[in-house]
Formats: structure tokens, sequence, C-alpha cells
């Protein structure tokens, strides 16, 4: 059997998932849907690592799928990488689906379009042509629509980030369709290889390049087109949430490889030095709003987007990197951002997978109503606690890799010659500094608050501990964390087989060296195995010290987080809100908190005070100075366009000769 055998028969199996999830009874049709999508992942991830070990894409094509353009699948490295990326987040996500089911996956629709989603996401990758590509995009789209509406029938806020979400998608959808237009108007077909061969003018390439950043950017959360996601995530379920985060956001990342180095071949410095702009924005912007974030899974959301933010650095330096003749640097750049998105999409599946856990257990997800769950769920809450610590870049765990290798890309980029590179790449390393700190301070908040002290409701104190699919779904994630982190040249081959296929340039890249990662004729090495090692021998040295020359008496038992009180109560502790209000205060311009505060008095007094209640909410800014008025000026103007609706037969003649007769006008002049 071949490796094109593995991609066909493996869709043909995540497609029949699909059709068993939306026809068997309920007791039985998550478990049948997942078994067969964890084999369609098994066979496109073999392709995949076919692909990437010989370095030979896979081609096939069928005219018998799609009228007139046919179906073309080119596998090559770089979609192979996104297609491994995807079944590694689909298997757990997948697997906690089945203990999650009955909070909103095991209804016909949810079931159905779970498996076919996954399926699709798994074949965007290995799309050869532009109608290919653009067929399997629109239906991840609505796939993923449907399923974050799989709640829409008791949830009116689920209905409405729906609604935001299509708008936004499919508006970057038609961005991407036209970019690909312009390209194919002046190419000898429609397939990318043809695409790559066009020669377009300056101007051209320009609009092309821009309409794609702006498109995939819509799919990939960048800021300012990422207020879906804080809206999106919190309404989804929980598996749908990691998929989407972790998989479905990379597609959007895929993309901007795609057209910026492979279609268009690189381009000018201002192109990348737009994407640099992006990336610092988007980082700075979510890692922002998440630490102010009191909803775990819009937390989370926002933390989404200040990922891609630190992606997108290094796509873009990546660029101007390669437009500037630094092919070394460009290269290790390149496989910056390639390791960050496959550390995002374990540890982010991870977070969102526990977020769900959570909700199940307690019943809510705001943290300011949590509290005390590693008591409750010790093993949910430990490998929450390893997530988070991974996603804030703490070695020896994933995230921690991915940033060093876009700080030392970054670090040695700085004096290119470039007037634009020399001001823009140190602004770059500040707003990454900068992030890295806000993201410390939203995931104590998230874990601190919403895990340790004491419960603050009933749901909270009667939390116990989920099903056993779900720990192990979480655990298998958490596990990845630990030995991308501590082993992460295990998938550097495949990186940098990856890398070669996006920039054509590099004729040959070797970072890795057994465990050692190294940047070639680059200062800067990293042995992530011997510091994980010393980090535990110290770790395990200091605790037998302790023990061996400090002589305490027998401790004394008190409250947790009671500072030493007889009592304790959860009013006494800081909650969400109050841990964010420092960071609010000094980013107050940008957040701009809106404030209440409601005094109760007594009923047999007002001088005297029964309760008082606070409350601080942030809003998004760009959808508040952005999006909002233009939906009020699309409301007016469709308030104003039903005048013309008013349901006389007569006018609608007179509307209908009225285009008559101005059409037969501009034919005249025209001839």
């Amino acid at each position: 059997m071949t490796a094109g055998n593995f991609v066909v028969i493996g869709a043909a199996i995540g497609l029949s998932a699909g059709v068993c999830g939306a026809t068997l009874p309920r007791s039985s049709r998550v478990i049948a849907a997942a078994v067969l999508v964890w084999t369609a992942c098994a066979l496109e991830a073999i392709a995949a690592i076919h692909v990437l070990a010989g370095g030979h894409p896979i081609s096939l094509h069928s005219s018998e799928l799609l009228p007139i353009t046919g179906v073309d699948v080119v596998l090559t490295p770089l979609g192979a990488f996104f297609v491994l990326l995807v079944a590694v987040v689909a298997v757990p996500a997948t697997l906690h689906g089945i203990g999650y089911a009955c909070h909103g996956l095991d209804s016909r629709l949810a079931a159905g379009a779970l498996p076919i989603f996954i399926t699709v996401m798994l074949l965007v990758p290995a799309a050869g042509s532009v109608a290919t590509f653009m067929v399997l995009w629109e239906l991840m789209a609505l796939l993923s629509l449907c399923l974050v509406l799989a709640d829409h029938a008791r949830s009116e806020a689920a209905r409405s980030a729906g609604t935001w979400y299509a708008v936004l998608t499919h508006t970057g959808a038609s961005l991407i369709l036209v970019s690909f237009l312009v390209v194919a108007a002046h190419a000898n077909g429609q397939s990318f290889t043809a695409l790559h061969a066009t020669h377009l003018s300056p101007g051209l390439r320009s609009l092309v390049f821009l309409l794609a950043v702006v498109g995939f950017g819509s799919k990939a959360g960048m800021v300012p087109l990422h207020v879906w996601l804080p809206k999106a995530h919190p309404e989804a379920p929980s598996p749908v949430s990691a998929l989407m985060s972790g998989a479905m956001i990379a597609l959007g990342v895929y993309g901007i490889i795609l057209v910026g180095d492979v279609v268009l071949g690189s381009g000018p410095i201002w192109w990348w030095l737009v994407v640099l702009a992006f990336g610092a924005v988007s980082a700075l912007y979510g890692s922002l709003h998440a630490a102010s974030s009191a909803d775990l899974k819009r937390l989370l959301a926002y933390s989404t987007t200040d990922n891609v933010g630190l992606v997108l650095l290094a796509i873009g330096a990546s660029g101007l990197f390669d437009a500037t003749g630094h092919l070394q640097l460009a290269a290790v750049a390149m496989v910056a951002a390639l390791v960050l998105l496959l550390n995002h999409a374990v540890f982010k599946a991870a977070l969102f997978l526990s977020a769900g856990s959570v909700q199940v257990a307690a019943g809510t997800r705001d943290l300011d109503r949590l509290g005390g769950l590693l008591r409750r769920m010790p093993q949910t809450g430990a490998m929450f606690l390893v997530a988070a610590a991974a996603v804030c870049a703490l070695p020896p765990l994933n995230g921690f890799v991915g940033e060093w290798l876009l700080f030392q890309s970054l670090l040695h980029g700085a004096g290119l010659g470039s007037t634009a590179g020399d001001v823009a790449i140190p602004l770059a390393v500040a707003a990454l500094a900068l992030t890295a700190g806000l993201t410390v301070v939203a995931f104590v908040k998230a874990a601190g608050i919403g895990f340790l002290g004491r419960p603050r409701t009933a749901g909270a104190a009667s939390a116990v501990e989920v099903p056993l699919t779900m720990r192990v779904a979480v655990g298998l994630l958490v596990a990845g964390c630990v030995v991308l982190g501590v082993v992460p040249t295990l998938v550097f081959p495949a990186v940098e087989r990856a890398t070669r296929s996006a920039l054509p340039k590099i004729s040959a890249l070797s970072l890795s060296n057994g465990v050692r990662l190294q940047l070639g004729d680059l200062r800067g090495v990293l042995e992530p195995t011997a510091l994980a090692v010393a980090l535990v021998v110290a770790v395990a040295g200091i605790n037998i010290l302790r023990r061996g020359l400090v002589h305490r008496p027998a401790p004394r038992l008190a409250e947790p987080w009671g500072c030493g009180r007889e009592l304790q109560t959860a009013r006494m502790q800081y909650t969400a809100t109050s841990f964010a209000e420092p960071v609010q205060r000094v980013f107050i311009d940008v957040l701009r908190p809106v404030q209440d505060v409601d005094v109760t008095h007594a009923a047999e007094s007002r001088y005297f005070v029964d309760a008082v209640t606070y409350r601080s909410t942030v809003d998004d800014g760009i959808e508040r100075a952005l999006y909002r008025p233009v939906i009020r000026a699309v409301r007016r103007w469709g308030l104003a366009a039903r005048r013309l609706q008013p349901g006389s037969v007569h006018r609608y003649l007179a509307y209908g000769l009225g285009a008559l007769v101005l059409t037969l006008i501009a034919l005249s002049v025209a001839r």
C-alpha cells in the first residue's frame, strides 16, 4: 500500500465516522465516531511521517469529486507537519469528548460534525490547488460554526458568538479567495505549483500578500480580527475549543506561510514588517486581556491570540531575514515559528480540556466562583498547573524551547543594515519580553485563584474528579508538554524538513545534535535534557539539605492561605478581579475597565449599609471602537432599506422597469 492510499483511506474513514455520529443511537455514537477518528488520524499521520522522512511529496488527482477542476492532493513536508499537528490534538480531544459527551457533544449534529471537522482539517494542508483548498477551507469553517452553535437552543450567547464567528470567518475566506484568484488569473493553472511559477508585478504581489495575511489572520485570531475568539471559545464544547485553538488556528498560520513563502516566494522587507507589527500587537493585546479575564475559557481564548502573536513575530522575523539575505537566521526563526505552533497545540489543548473538566465538575468556569479545586480534583489540578507552567515558557517544559529559539533569532538579527529592521527587531524583543511577563500574571491568576485557596461557592466545594477518559486525554497532552520540553530534538528533524519546504533557498539545516540544540554558525547552545536533570537534582538536593540541616518542631496546622489566623473564609481571599486590578490600573488607557459599586442600605435606615457589591468588567476595546460602530451603521441602513419593501407589487414592477432602463442606458453609453 502506497502512502497516497493512506491519505485516501484515512479521509474515507473520517467521513464514515461522521456518518456513524449522525446515525447511531445516543449510547454508542460518540464512542464509535471517536474510534474511527483515531484510525483516520493514524493513517494520515503515517502518510505525513512518510513525507517528512523521505522528503518526497504525495501527489494525487481525481476528476470525479469536484466538477471542472477536480481534486488535487499534494502533501509536502510543510503540509505534513501541520497534518501531524492536527492529529496530535484530535486524538486526545475526541477521547475527552467521550466523557464530555452529555454536555453538548452527544446530539446528532455535534457527533456527526466533529469527526468530519477533524477529517477536513487533516486534509487542508494536503490541498494542492486553489479549488481544493477553498472547498476544504469553507467546509472547515461551516463545520466549526455548527459546533460552536451546538448549544444555541439554550444559550443566547452561543447564537451571538456564532454570528460573530460566521461573519469574520467568511469575510476572511472571501479575502483569501480574491488573493488566490488574482494570482490564478496570471498563471497557467490553479495548482499551487503553477501559482508559484507566476510572475506578477510588485503591486499585484503586495496586494495578494496583504489580502492573504488579513484573510488567514482572521482564522488565526490575529488582532484586530480576533474578536470571535473570546466569544466562540467560551460557548463551544471544550473538546471543540481545544481543536479550534490548537489545530484550526495553526492552519490560519499555515495559510500565511503558504502564500507568503511558498506561492509568492518571499517579498520586500515591508511585507514582513507588517507581519511583525501584527504579531507584536496581537501578543501584547492578547496577553493583557488574558491577565484581565475572570472567565477561564475567555482567558484561554485571549491567550491563543497572545501565542499567535508570538508565531507571527517569528514568521515576520524569518521573512525579514530572508529579504536581507540572512538565510541562517531566517531558517532559525521559521523553526521557532513551527516549534511554537506545535507546543501551543499541545499545552493549549490540555488547558482547554482541563477547563472543560472544571466546568463539568464545578458547574462554572468563572474564576471568581471557583477555588480549592486542587484538593478536590488533584489529578486535573496538577495537570492544569503543568500545562500553565508550559504556556509560561518555564523550563524544562515545551513552551521554553520555542521562545528561546525566537529570542535567539531576534537577538542575532539586530543590526542587519536595514534601518527599518534595526528599529523593528528591538521593538519585537521588547514586545516578547512584556508578553512573557503578562502571560505569567494571567496563568498565576488562573492557577492560584481557581485551584488553590478555599472554594468560593457550593459548586466548587462539591467538585469531584471527572471520568477517567477525560483525565487520560489531558494526561496525554501534559506528557507531551514534558517530553517536548525535555527531549525536543525528537521532533526537530521533521521541523527542519518542513522549514526547508517553506524556505526553498535553505539547502541544509541541522539545529539538533543528539539532545543538544545548536544554531549552526550562530552563537547559542541549549541542552534541554541536561537542564531538566539539573533542575531535578537541584530541587532534590535542596529538599534533602533542608530536611537534614533544619530541625523544626512539629508543624502547626492552620487554614490554607489563612496567614496564621484561626478562621479563614473564602471572602478573605483574592478573587480573579482583585488580582487583575493592578494590571488594569497600569494599562487603564488600553483596557478601560467599567466599574460599578452597588450599595444596599438596611431597611430600617439608610444610614446603615446592608451590603456592598463591586463589579469590574473589561470589554474588548477593539470591538467597542471598531466593530460596534460598523454594526450600528449597518443596522441603520438595514432599517432604512425596509422602506423599499412596502409589499406593493406595483412598486416592485417599477423597480424592475427602472433597473432595465438604467441597464439599457449603460449599454448604449458603453458602445
